[in-house]
């Protein structure tokens, strides 16, 4: 929209209204307010929603990977065919063994579920989610044969157990005596304690190396799983549909969309919701940039009428108050993005605070999956609600405009 210098001029002075006209100033004001919350109010929240869903995929993906191939009896007996498969399927860039069984923990007469996992060492020291999130010991320490494991940092509090302490691991699967079957109780050291960041696996699992688990659960060579990560989790079907065919029957096979569906679907709807929700505010605040327009017309019809007898067309109206309408969402906009960054950079001490002054625990890892607050900004999503807003913005400047624009200076002037 291409201004002249006195459109330009004339629409300056409209958004500064002078000393008898301050009303108008303050109903401007709770515009750019509304507008800039709105703004706020979905990058922040759309921001966490990504955050929230990258951290999941990350961390569950990451100590799960993409996909598993599990043994129809729990067990993979050629584990080592299944695996050479995998490898050579093209977009798989890795397929690692485990054995896994929920199991009991017991330390210092308290008792504890874990889910315990047996992974190959260099599996083990080579996994993200787990060696970069270490808090006491060393992965280094975990080799066959050293009856050493690696702990979650939940587990470790829960139990009272720190590097060095020796834990005891409850097997089921035990000798058959005349009186039943006998658990088994064997003894291992802390080697390592981790933090992944997802409450539920920082409470529950116990990483040893693959032999130690194999001789704890009595599995012989066969390993009950084999995860499987691919170049891109999005197409990680296509991606496995030679590998179905080439494991058969004995085996299933399941992405990481199987495995955590109902999470993943929970939230793609929530976002659409709360986006659809938060609209509705700049909705709120475009209405409010209509209002507030309409009264300024209203006061200024005087000036429009004494502007159209010195030759100022329709046209040059309808863009005065279109600029003044437009410039208040601009504005509006600009600092909503600025408080919501801010938000975003702060997040984690404003949920602290106001625990703080509260009294209340916001963030109890245990219902909300992660140890904190998460962020990630979508630059693509960030344009979109600049969009929207300049386009919701844009529309309630239209009617404004065209009232100012279809005055009649001689019904205005008649009686001047």
């Amino acid at each position: 929209m291409i201004l002249s210098r006195y459109e330009r001029m004339i629409a300056r002075r409209y958004l500064l209204p002078g000393k008898g006209e301050r009303f108008i100033v303050l109903v401007a004001g709770f515009s750019l307010g509304a507008v800039m919350l709105g703004v706020a109010a979905l990058v922040i929240v759309m921001s966490v929603m990504n955050g929230f869903r990258a951290e999941l995929f990350d961390k569950i993906v990451g100590l799960n990977g993409h996909a598993v191939v599990q043994g129809v009896g729990g067990q993979i007996p050629d584990w080592r065919r299944v695996v050479a498969q995998a490898k050579a399927t093209p977009g798989i860039t890795s397929a690692i063994p485990l054995v896994e069984q929920p199991l009991m923990s017991s330390y210092n007469g308290r008792v504890e579920a874990v889910m315990v996992r047996g992974m190959r060492v260099e599996d083990i020291r080579s996994n993200s989610a787990i060696k970069s999130k270490i808090l006491a010991g060393s992965l280094a320490s975990l080799t066959p044969g050293s009856s050493r494991i690696a702990i979650g940092a939940r587990l470790a509090e829960a139990l009272g157990a720190s590097v060095g302490s020796e834990i005891s691991l409850i097997s089921p699967q035990g000798q058959t005596t005349p009186f039943g079957t006998v658990p088994r109780i064997v003894t291992y050291t802390v080697g390592a304690i981790f933090e992944i960041g997802v409450y539920d696996y920082d409470k529950a699992f116990v990483i040893m190396p693959m032999q130690d688990a194999q001789t704890l659960m009595l599995m012989g060579d066969n390993v009950g799983m084999v995860e499987i990560n691919t170049t891109d989790p999005d197409r990680v079907g296509e991606i496995l549909a030679p590998l179905v065919r080439a494991v058969g029957p004995g085996a299933i096979l399941s992405d990481w969309r199987q495995q955590n569906a109902q999470l993943f679907e929970a939230l793609a709807v929530e976002r659409v919701a709360m986006f659809t929700v938060l609209c509705i505010i700049i909705l709120v605040a475009a209405f409010n940039i209509a209002s507030s327009l309409i009264m300024l017309v209203r006061a200024k019809t005087r000036d429009i009428a004494i502007l159209r007898t010195m030759g100022a067309t329709r046209g040059a109206m309808l863009r005065i108050f279109m600029t003044v309408g437009t410039t208040i969402g601009v504005l509006g906009i600009i600092s909503g993005l600025i408080l919501g960054f801010v938000f975003l950079f702060f997040r984690q001490a404003v949920v602290n605070f106001v625990q703080f002054v509260t009294g209340q625990n916001l963030w109890d890892p245990s219902i909300r999956y992660l140890t904190e607050l998460p962020s990630k900004a979508n630059p693509v999503e960030i344009i979109a609600i600049v969009l929207i807003t300049l386009l919701m913005t844009f529309l309630a400047t239209v009617y404004p405009a065209f009232k100012a624009a279809s005055t009649d200076p001689v019904q205005v002037l008649r009686y001047e």
